[in-house]
């Protein structure tokens, strides 16, 4: 009986290297997002690109490093999904609903990035961990001087109220991915943004 050989693994083509490495950072935020950091495999990464593992190593020469190089990608985005909200009105009650509402939407739009982000399994290493705190940092700063300016309080206190506004927007809309299929991602940035505005409103009537 005659044995058929095996079809050749299909490859992609040759690709310039800025597309290539967005090809590479896709497979990757799929692998990653399935079978976390520790679980996944460049074998498995390389394959689901469609290279072979020396071109995949060619641009990223470990696992740690295509995972740092992933987690910088999503976090700039966030950046300027964020930074863009904050800019996108001088009124300050739809500037907190417009960052609330980005944040909804951008973990609706891709909860696989969000998992990649802020539920890693890697979230205690110090690379991972400081660019986290980096992030919500630069987050929660953008936030206080646009309160800072409205309500005249002191940087150090409203950076305090930034933190929160930022930890409530980011701890809600995780919650929301949880439970999506029960409530509108309008609704549910409406109402978190609601909340929002009822305490930081309250400044400076109150001071």
């Amino acid at each position: 009986m005659s044995i058929e050989p095996r079809a050749a693994t299909t490859r992609s083509p040759r690709l310039p290297r800025d597309e290539r490495r967005a090809q590479l950072l896709a497979a990757a935020l799929e692998v990653f997002a399935a079978h976390g950091y520790h679980g996944a495999a460049m074998d498995e990464i390389a394959e689901t690109a469609q290279v072979s593992k020396p071109v995949l190593y060619q641009h990223f020469p470990s696992k740690r490093e295509l995972y740092i190089a992933l987690l910088d990608s999503h976090l700039a985005s966030l950046t300027d999904i964020m930074k863009s909200a904050l800019a996108s009105t001088t009124d300050n009650r739809e500037r907190v609903n417009a960052v609330i509402r980005a944040y909804f939407d951008f973990i609706a739009a891709d909860d696989q990035a969000h998992r990649i982000v802020f539920q890693s399994d890697l979230v205690n290493d110090a690379d991972v961990a400081s660019r986290l705190e980096k992030f919500n940092r630069g987050f929660s700063e953008a936030i206080a001087e646009v309160i800072a300016s409205d309500t005249r309080l002191p940087l150090v206190e409203a950076q305090i109220l930034g933190r929160g506004l930022a930890g409530l927007a980011q701890v809600s809309a995780r919650y929301w991915l949880e439970t999506s299929n029960s409530l509108d991602i309008g609704v549910a940035a409406d109402l978190v943004s609601r909340l929002a505005w009822k305490g930081i409103s309250r400044f400076p009537k109150e001071a």
